[in-house]
């Protein structure tokens, strides 16, 4: 396979720095993309193997800076052939909001937040790359989540969010099939990462574990390794599926 331009959003930390890694593992050029992580995104970037990695930053609740971050990271790519929507926002971030314990004015901030970047981050990141794949053909991946189909009560805008992103790659994945573009998503269960050590290292660890009949959750290698096929030319007849990688804790 010939070395190809990849941008991973939010890949500085967590999922999205195993993805990372893993592409540039198989020979392609990296754009490790962050918003506030500069030394981390910095540091990967020094590590990877080969050559031609590049950081770029964007706040993708931003809509104009993600345009410029896209068009940005295939300039100095030379080209971008693969797009891993990777970035999200869970409740570290922007707070549990179950629907009788939150206010009004703090339940709209948490919908429109979580959408922006989940959501209308994503899109719009999918808009511009589309536009660089659209002569030559090219892959978007998005990272997707169990809680699209089971459902987040303390958590109900992310949820949504995902199952919209499921619906926006379907959608995307018909589009632009003509021009040799292929959607799919991947939609994991708990990831063992900084955002959920939180939740892992608490009482309710055991719990989560206990979710998948494994006894444990995901480590980001593992999504990184489905992205990776997905994204690969042999993956192109996956274009519109969202593949479960949740160990059987949630079956539909």
């Amino acid at each position: 396979m010939t070395s190809r331009g990849v941008l991973v959003t939010g890949s500085s930390r967590g999922v999205g720095r195993a993805v990372a890694a893993r592409f540039a593992a198989g020979g392609d050029r990296v754009a490790v993309h962050h918003r506030d992580s500069a030394a981390l995104a910095e540091q990967l970037v020094a590590n990877l193997p080969g050559t031609g990695h590049v950081v770029v930053r964007a706040d993708l609740a931003d809509p104009e800076a993600v345009r410029s971050m896209v068009d940005e990271a295939a300039e100095r790519l030379g080209g971008l052939d693969v797009l891993v929507n990777n970035a999200g926002v869970f409740g570290a971030v922007t707070g549990a909001h179950p629907v009788f314990d939150t206010d009004f004015e703090t339940w709209r901030q948490r919908w429109r937040h979580t959408f922006e970047v989940n959501l209308f981050g994503a899109a719009n990141a999918a808009w511009a790359a589309a536009r660089h794949m659209r002569e030559r053909g090219g892959r978007i991946v998005n990272v997707s989540s169990r809680g699209a189909f089971r459902g987040e009560p303390e958590q109900p805008a992310y949820g949504a969010s995902k199952a919209a992103l499921n619906a926006m790659g379907q959608s995307l994945a018909v589009a632009l099939a003509p021009y040799g573009i292929a959607v799919a998503s991947v939609a994991p269960g708990f990831v063992e990462t900084d955002m959920t050590n939180m939740h892992l290292k608490s009482e309710r660890g055991a719990a989560v574990r206990a979710q998948s009949p494994f006894g444990r959750v995901a480590r980001p290698d593992e999504v990184a390794a489905a992205v990776h096929w997905l994204a690969s030319p042999e993956a192109e007849w996956a274009s519109g599926a969202v593949l479960d990688l949740n160990g059987a804790s949630y079956l539909r």
